[in-house]
């Protein structure tokens, strides 16, 4: 029996400095992991809109240094803070941005696939 693990804020946290994001994630009943995206090393960033109103919208950051995406969930401890600051830094479109803020279950990234 899987207990409730509690609010992710409480246990997903993420900050944003000049050099890039720290996952610092410490889920309940499994091994905690910090990690590290370096701004420079970021290809591509897609947005998932979530299923409905009580689940988290997800970034997935993708970098040139493995083939699998780093995803930080916006309702994780700073993960509004890190989806502005990819979105000021121009990782991610604004105009799509806004755009995918009124969406549910969609999937949008930046640079689109055909660029």
């Amino acid at each position: 029996m899987n207990a409730d693990p509690g609010p992710l804020d409480t246990w997903y946290r993420v900050r944003v400095d000049d050099r890039g994001i720290t996952r610092d994630v410490h889920p309940p009943g499994r091994e905690p992991w910090i990690d590290f995206v370096e701004w420079d090393k970021i290809v591509r960033v897609c947005f998932k809109a979530a299923e409905d109103f009580l689940s988290s919208d997800e970034i997935y950051v993708f970098t040139s240094e493995r083939p699998e995406s780093y995803v930080i969930p916006t309702e994780a401890s700073g993960g509004l803070e890190a989806w502005n600051e990819v979105i000021r830094r121009g990782l991610f479109d604004a105009k799509l941005a806004i755009r995918m803020a009124s969406s549910l279950g969609e999937v949008a990234c930046w640079p689109p696939a055909d660029e």
